[in-house]
């Protein structure tokens, strides 16, 4: 049985063992599981390793009352830890989270810095493991190669090592990815969980036929609809949006979908693209929220944006982009220019009525041309959003990110905001909604009671590595019942209907 040959494994004196973990086989149990009891037994102390902040969250809840033997972080930040104590010697700034901000792919060059200076100095990994001589690797599929470095540069230099992994849920791709194959020869100790657990009180039959599209996903088959449990609704509809990422059904086709969706308090609506999820919001008439998850895209670029302002103008076009990436409604045509004329004239001309509106808001960035006005600007936004018909048709989608900007007033360095944010963020463990949108990026490492995954087209889950492991972690969020909207006339091919 696998559950108990894979808590034979963890315990035993190997130094590295690798599981292979399904979603909801129970791989946070055995983790969480083996983890308090070395924490409370030989009272070692235990490094959890994740690559989300949601995996992170769920291992707290599982490990809640084991104290101080236990650290729980990403393995972002652990290599922003080790950057920290060597970043004169690496070329990065004493805070390295500034210097990965300033890159677009920041993490990975960080990340390949602190991996070569482990391999140059290995009394620097050998501390390390000697503060942590017990380390569980959490969704190490996720792992770059210079990540897989690190781990194993630990390992290397003592700690015993507990690696739970599933190629199937390797959903951020790496440009550097390290060999699976490589790390199963290296291991001592190889298991595999086959038990969902995640339905035993849901739903059984979902969760059997979960590991079976699985199985058939893996060894490059197809899922078969046919065979589906009860469980699970398949509706065939037809996107009839113009615009690139868009949805929108006819009346027809969306209302067994209208049906489903009313009738569920658990809920995740999951797309691909963050596009989509925005535009889900308008298709469910902006009743269900958006899971924004734990990263702030928009706000990065508006800190970024507000760092080379030199005027009230560039914070004005900077605040524009924001809201186009958070918002609808606060378009150019309907704000923007006369925002920007208000401030090229001073708010010298009288105005009434929207224009005086929008003058307002112009005058709060000429007093303050930086991220406090900026920060001033939105929260009155949001008053006459509420309180003004000439600004109901701006709806904000993202709610989280949009009080992010806001909460930046309260520092004196945008910067230094947006790191204090992330840092309260990913200690705060927020979690979703009860029915929620979100990608299946974010979802990863959540579960909810029904799930509907749409739509199931060719460009969301095409026949590829990256289209296979999408479509698996989107079946595998739901407990009790899944819905899929397959496109009728450009169906995903991974699809048997």
């Amino acid at each position: 049985m696998s559950d108990a040959s894979v808590r034979q494994a963890l315990r035993s004196d190997a130094r590295l063992v690798v599981i292979e973990a399904p979603a909801g086989c129970g791989k946070t149990h055995q983790g969480a599981d083996y983890v308090g009891e070395i924490a409370n037994g030989s009272r070692e102390r235990v490094l959890i390793l994740t690559h989300t902040h949601a995996a992170c969250s769920v291992f707290a809840e599982r490990t809640r009352g084991i104290g101080s033997h236990v650290e729980i972080r990403t393995i972002d930040s652990l290599v922003a830890q080790v950057a920290s104590a060597y970043s004169s010697g690496i070329g990065v700034t004493a805070d390295p989270m500034i210097w990965v901000r300033q890159r677009s792919d920041g993490y990975a060059l960080l990340a390949g810095k602190v991996a070569r200076l482990l391999q140059k100095y290995p009394m620097i990994g050998q501390a390390t493991a000697r503060r942590y001589p017990v380390i569980v690797c959490d969704e190490h599929q996720d792992s770059s190669a210079d990540q897989h470095a690190i781990a194993m540069s630990l390992h290397g230099n003592g700690a015993r090592m507990r690696v739970f992994a599933d190629p199937l849920q390797k959903i951020f791709r790496e440009a550097n990815p390290y060999s699976w194959k490589d790390l199963l020869e290296s291991a001592d100790r190889f298991e595999e969980l086959d038990y969902p657990h995640r339905w035993s009180r849901g739903c059984p039959e979902l969760g059997k036929w979960t590991l079976k599209a699985r199985e058939a996903l893996k060894n490059g088959g197809k899922v078969d609809l046919r065979t589906a449990p009860s469980s699970v609704t398949v509706v065939q509809a037809t996107n009839i949006a113009q615009k690139n990422f868009d949805y929108r059904l006819g009346t027809v086709d969306r209302r067994p979908v209208d049906v489903f969706e009313k009738r569920q308090s658990s809920l995740l609506v999951l797309t691909r693209y963050n596009e989509t999820a925005r535009a889900l919001r308008s298709f469910f008439d902006r009743r269900i929220l958006l899971w924004e998850g734990y990263t702030r895209s928009a706000l990065e670029i508006l800190v970024q944006q507000l760092a080379k302002v030199t005027g009230p103008a560039e914070v004005a076009a900077a605040i524009m982009t924001f809201m186009d990436a958070v918002a609808i409604g606060f378009s150019p045509s309907e704000f923007g220019r006369r925002l920007q004329d208000e401030i090229a004239d001073g708010c010298s001309k009288r105005t009434r009525g929207k224009p005086a509106m929008i003058q307002e808001l112009a005058r709060l960035l000429l007093e303050a041309p930086d991220h406090k006005g900026a920060a001033g600007m939105l929260a009155r936004l949001h008053e006459l959003i509420q309180t003004e018909p000439h600004f109901r048709g701006v709806k904000v989608d993202c709610h989280r990110e949009f009080w992010d900007a806001v909460r930046l007033g309260q520092f004196d360095d945008p910067a230094d905001g947006l790191a204090d944010l992330a840092h309260r963020r990913a200690y705060a463990r927020p979690q979703p909604p009860s029915r929620a949108i979100s990608t299946v990026h974010k979802a990863k490492g959540l579960e909810c009671g029904s799930v509907i995954v749409m739509p199931c087209d060719a460009r969301s889950f095409p026949d590829t590595a990256d289209g296979r492991c999408l479509l698996y972690v989107a079946l595998s969020r739901a407990k009790n019942e899944l819905m899929l909207v397959v496109s009728a006339d450009k169906p995903s091919p991974l699809l048997i209907f």
